[in-house]
């Protein structure tokens, strides 16, 4: 297949140029060049340039499918794939969204569960609160234009090596320094999240099967939970690692941000739980399949202490911090 790829250099583009060029498609790539200039030289062809100001440089042009990983204000969006339909360039489009698009979703929501909405539908600016509601917009533009054959991608938390977030690789690495960790009390509650390597190969295997229609893509089916999650994670960096079990009311009571600063944690009785434990029937049914979680572990570990030093972390404790909220516990 010949598929193009609306920008393709930073976490999950990558990942599906690589996914695609492993198995034998024709890759170009239409980005701004200002990261990954470097990635895949010889491999792909290069259109430079905002899709999201320039797409009508893609006049003339035709491809079997479009992938599009950055879409986030409904108007770009519709704009986008109005132009790349009505210009011939592409019959199937990917879309990637988002878990994020759900209305408070129950344990096992499926594809089917209602989305978020705004009240006022011309904001465009990106927050907590307006990003799920405006990736539910975007979904909208994309199957009016692409009625049968659009594949919206629902990822959760996309883990693995490249993630700029660091809402997963700071477990890896702060258990590999060993010592005692801080880590969130509330054992049972519920994690999904996918590799990267995962997500992109289901893309790929999406396109090629000429796939339509809505797919929750995460894992795994049954839910891991907190507590033993962070214990594999744990005994798969073979750390010398003490977890030490912090009360969620203290936490709480210390305004420690879940998901930031503890990266996974959905907080004391959370009402984001069935965020975290959505059916993905479809996607397996369709062919995603998942790696084990040391796999990730080991594998994002190994990446992260390849980046460069210092690294300025996005999410997770500092040492600093986590040293005063130990003491505070331990008191």
């Amino acid at each position: 297949m010949r598929i193009l790829i609306l920008g393709g250099t930073k976490f999950l583009g990558r990942h599906i140029v690589e996914a695609a060029l492993a198995t034998g498609h024709q890759i170009t790539l239409f980005h701004r060049g200002q990261t990954g200039a470097d990635l895949f030289a010889g491999q792909v062809e290069r259109i430079l340039g905002d899709w999201t100001e320039h797409v009508r440089g893609l006049a003339g042009k035709n491809w079997d499918a479009v992938v599009y990983t950055g879409g986030y204000v409904p108007r770009v969006v519709q704009e986008t794939a109005r132009f790349i339909k009505d210009e011939g360039i592409a019959n199937a489009f990917l879309f990637i969204s988002s878990i994020s698009v759900y209305d408070k979703p129950s344990a096992g929501a499926d594809e089917s569960w209602p989305v978020a909405t705004l009240e006022n539908t011309a904001i465009e600016e990106i927050t907590g609160d307006t990003y799920g509601p405006l990736k539910a917009m975007c979904e909208d533009t994309v199957r009016e234009v692409f009625p049968q054959t659009s594949i919206i991608a629902r990822p959760g938390l996309i883990v693995g090596p490249h993630d700029p977030t660091d809402r997963f690789t700071y477990w890896p690495c702060r258990m590999a320094e060993g010592g005692d960790v801080l880590v969130p009390g509330r054992k049972s509650q519920p994690v999904q999240i996918i590799d990267v390597r995962d997500l992109a190969a289901w893309c790929v295997g999406a396109l090629e099967q000429g796939c339509a229609g809505t797919y929750n893509l995460t894992g795994p089916a049954e839910p891991y939970q907190l507590g033993p999650l962070l214990e594999t994670i744990r005994d798969t960096t073979k750390a010398k690692a003490e977890l030490q079990w912090v009360d969620p009311a203290k936490l709480a009571e210390w305004e420690v941000q879940p998901w930031i600063q503890l990266p996974l944690y959905l907080g004391l009785e959370s009402g984001d739980d069935g965020m975290m434990a959505v059916s993905i029937q479809r996607a397996v049914e369709s062919g995603l399949r998942l790696r084990p979680i040391e796999e990730t572990t080991r594998d994002t570990l190994a990446w992260a202490h390849s980046r460069p030093q210092p690294h300025e972390w996005r999410a997770g404790l500092t040492k600093e911090r986590e040293q005063e909220l130990l003491s505070l516990w331990w008191s």
